[in-house]
Order: C-alpha cells, then sequence, then structure tokens
C-alpha cells in the first residue's frame, strides 16, 4: 500500500504490478498485487524508494453511478436477511413470517418471487394508505407519494408476471395493524424488514460520485477507487448506510459465490482485481476531484501489507438457503440448468425443514448464536460414504435430470410409466452396485482422517 501526501489530507493506493511493470507477470508474484516472499516486495519498495520521492498522477477518472434499490424479498432472500440480521433460523423466520401472515400484516411467505404481480401493482396505493397510518413510516410513505414512482411501478422491473409461479414477493399488506402491539422484538424487526424493502423500489437510486486514481513511481502504478454518496436515494430508508443494502446473490457464472467464497475480499484468488472502493466524505472527495493528469504529490510511505490466503467463510444457515436456491446454477449443462432453473435444493416451503431436520439427526451443527452451519463428524461420515458409492447423488445436475423427466411427462413427451420404469431402473441399478462394492478399507482411512478434526 502507498500513501500520497494531499494538502488537507492523503490519498491510500494499492499496488498492482500491471503491464510495464519491472514485475509485471513476474513468477515472484503470487497474484497482480502481491509478492510469494516478503524479501521481494521489500526489494520493489527499495526500487519505488529510489525511482522517486515522488508520484505522478497518471490518470483521473470520473463518472457518476446509479445504485437502483434491490428487488423485493422472497422466502429465501428473507431468510438469509433474517439469518445475518437478527441472528435467527431459517424455520423461526418462516415461523415468523408465517404468523405475519396470519395476522394479515404481510403477504404469503412461501413464495420464490421477487417481484410484483401486474394485478397487485395496480393497487399498490391501498399498502402504502396502510403503511402511512403507522407513525415510523408516515414520512417514508409521504416522499414515495412525492416521488411518484409508484404509479407506474407496473412498467418496471418490480413487477413481471412472467417471473411469478404461485404467488408474488412477500411484502406489507397495510392491513392489521392493530396486531403490531402485539408482536414481539424480533417480530416487529423481521416486518420492519419487509416494509423497508418494499418501501424501498418507490424510492430513486442512490447516486454516487466515483474517482479512480492511478499514481506512477518510476514504472510501477498505484491505484485508489473513491466514491461519494451525492444523493442518498432510497438509502434513505436506511440511514443512507450502503452496509444496509441487498447482500446479492451470487451471478449465474459466479461459482465461487455459489460454493460459499468470499469474492473480493479472499486473497486465494489468482485472477486481477480492482481495488477496493473507498467511501469519503464529501469535503475531502472534493480535495481530490481537484487532482489533474501530470500533477505530483509527495510520497508519504509505501509500506508492506500482510496477508494469508483465506478458506472460504462458513455458510451460515440464510445463506446456505441461498445456496441451496441457487444449486442449480452449479450446472455446466445449459439445457439441464435450464431445466432446474430456480428450483435448486428444495422449494421456498421446504428448505427450512430440511435444513432444520438435518440438523435435529446430527448431520449437521448449527450455532444458534451466529447461525454458522458446521458438519457434524457423523455428517461427514455419510458423505464419505455416498461419495465412495453412487456419487452422482451428491451432484445437482442429477436432480435436474428427474426434474427434466417429470417435465417430459407433464408435457406428454414421455409417458409416466416409461419415467418410472427409468427411476425404479436407476435406483435398482445404483443399489446392485453398492452391494458388490468392497470399500470398507477405503472408508475405514477416510474415518480415521477425519478423528483429528472432531476431538
Amino acid at each position: 500500500m502507498g500513501a500520497f501526501d494531499l494538502s488537507g489530507g492523503r490519498i491510500d493506493g494499492e499496488w498492482r504490478a500491471v503491464e510495464g511493470s519491472k514485475y509485471f507477470e513476474s513468477p515472484l508474484l503470487y497474484k497482480e498485487n502481491g509478492f510469494r516472499k516478503r524479501e521481494d516486495a521489500e526489494a520493489c519498495i527499495a526500487y519505488m524508494n529510489e525511482a522517486d520521492t515522488e508520484a505522478t498522477v497518471a490518470s483521473v477518472e470520473k463518472k457518476t453511478e446509479k445504485k437502483n434499490p434491490p428487488l423485493l424479498f422472497n422466502l429465501a432472500e428473507l431468510q438469509n436477511e433474517c439469518s445475518r440480521r437478527f441472528k435467527i433460523s431459517p424455520d423461526q423466520t418462516l415461523s415468523i413470517v408465517q404468523e405475519l401472515y396470519e395476522k394479515k400484516l404481510v403477504t404469503y411467505p412461501r413464495t420464490d418471487a421477487r417481484v410484483l404481480s401486474t394485478a397487485v401493482a395496480k393497487e399498490i396505493t391501498k399498502n402504502l394508505g396502510g403503511l402511512a397510518k403507522i407513525p415510523d413510516y408516515l414520512q417514508f410513505v409521504k416522499d414515495v407519494q412525492g416521488f411518484g414512482l409508484y404509479a407506474k411501478i407496473a412498467n418496471t422491473k418490480y413487477t413481471d408476471d412472467k417471473k411469478i409461479t404461485d404467488h408474488y414477493a412477500i411484502i406489507p399488506t397495510g392491513q392489521g395493524l392493530d396486531a403490531l402491539g402485539s408482536l414481539g422484538a424480533t417480530q416487529r424487526g423481521v416486518y420492519d424488514r419487509i416494509v423497508r424493502r418494499f418501501l424501498a423500489i418507490f424510492y430513486p437510486p442512490a447516486v454516487y460520485r466515483k474517482l479512480a486514481i492511478t499514481l506512477a513511481i518510476g514504472t510501477e502504478r498505484f491505484f485508489s477507487n473513491l466514491k461519494v454518496l451525492e444523493d442518498p436515494g432510497y438509502l434513505i430508508l436506511y440511514g443512507n448506510a450502503e452496509d444496509e443494502e441487498e447482500k446479492k446473490p451470487a451471478k449465474k457464472d459466479d461459482k465461487d459465490a455459489l460454493e460459499g467464497k468470499e469474492g473480493k475480499d479472499s486473497q486465494d484468488e489468482d485472477k486481477p482485481e480492482e481495488a477496493k472502493e473507498e467511501i469519503l466524505d464529501a469535503d475531502m472527495f472534493e480535495k481530490i476531484s481537484t487532482l489533474k493528469k501530470g500533477m505530483r504529490l509527495p510520497v508519504s510511505s509505501i509500506e508492506i501489507r500482510e496477508g494469508e490466503t483465506k478458506p472460504p467463510k462458513r455458510y451460515n444457515s440464510g445463506s446456505l438457503i441461498l445456496a441451496m436456491e441457487n444449486a442449480g446454477q452449479l450446472i455446466e449443462d445449459e439445457e439441464l440448468r435450464a431445466q432446474i432453473k430456480g428450483s435448486g435444493i428444495g422449494t421456498s416451503a421446504t428448505r427450512a425443514e430440511i435444513l432444520n431436520k438435518l440438523v435435529k439427526i446430527m448431520y449437521l451443527n448449527l450455532n444458534r448464536k451466529t447461525q454458522i452451519v458446521t458438519p457434524t463428524k457423523q455428517g461427514e461420515m455419510i458423505y464419505e460414504i455416498v461419495a465412495a458409492s453412487i456419487r452422482s447423488l451428491l451432484n445437482a445436475e442429477l436432480t435436474a435430470s428427474w426434474e427434466k423427466g417429470l417435465t417430459g411427462v407433464a408435457e406428454g413427451r414421455i409417458s409416466e410409466t416409461e419415467y418410472m420404469e427409468k427411476l425404479e431402473g436407476y435406483v435398482q441399478k445404483w443399489t446392485d452396485g453398492v452391494k458388490g462394492l468392497s470399500n470398507q478399507g477405503y472408508l475405514i482411512e477416510r474415518f480415521r482422517g477425519l478423528e483429528p478434526y472432531y476431538k
């Protein structure tokens, strides 16, 4: 990391061995912004200290970025949010939101959709009118009415009949308000998250001003990405705090995220990555905005930032529910991936109970305080047995292929008898195969390998 003096403050920049660097594609690097050995990093710093005592502004890029409100909650997203925020399990979240539904405070909870139906969008003023009767939300509803975006919500990404199977997203009804007084703190907290996520879609986007600055010392480059919140937009619902935003689900091509990896925060990726964005206050941002290409800044310091490779973050109960929902996205076969799209493992109504059952039968351990999920010794042993016997049972592609067959039955392309014959044939084939296995010695060694981790 490099620190560069600026009148009234300083700029921090991250060194990266980009093209033109003395270390570009060097075998000494662990990745683009890090060395394998400390002595090589020290040699790089010594080289730069000899090259110049000042850094030259190589480039300044300015842009404005808009961040739209997130989509509405479906059950999986709400379970993830509540696990993270309130440290409650998915089945507890389902129980709470079911009670809110029974009190007529929110809509049906067991849904995979994150959008409104056209019919609901047309009547949305009823929901808003009810929320206006709650003092905590009155000013927000007035803001929404002032923006006027609610009148056009049917023509936005937040309304899409094609993305709804049985039920639309979980939203507040604006009814049942007499029941609010009977809610406990956690119940009220869950209701509040649903309300704020709902109101957010009627607010304008948050607007950031951003600066991407490149500083040069000799052949080396330092990068700094800075931003300031110019207009909070929907973030006003969360006290202007960016970390209150939706924890976005992994993209279809982001297998690491779907498998629970940390993404940009990990140091175990070999691919280049951009310097992290730093949020500044308005005054400091304005000072830095005055920088021009070719300007010179004194080098305050260049320091080594030590780091270690990090294993993937452990799942918590909420992120595991999301991983189950998106499991089909890990399938490489396009046809099978399309078949299981939106399904994954289980359904919105059953995922929490699947997790709960695995905990009850002691295959998984759930820390009730942190909601972190870990395997038990017994669970790992079961995994090893299945992996050594019928490994396809561990692959979402198998579920997708069965789903494809069921779709064929529903569409009349294959008969129910034909489907059942294929399914029974699969079961018989693998049952006979397992009976013929002699892998006890292999499994015993695998079990022994687990012992040190469960003492």
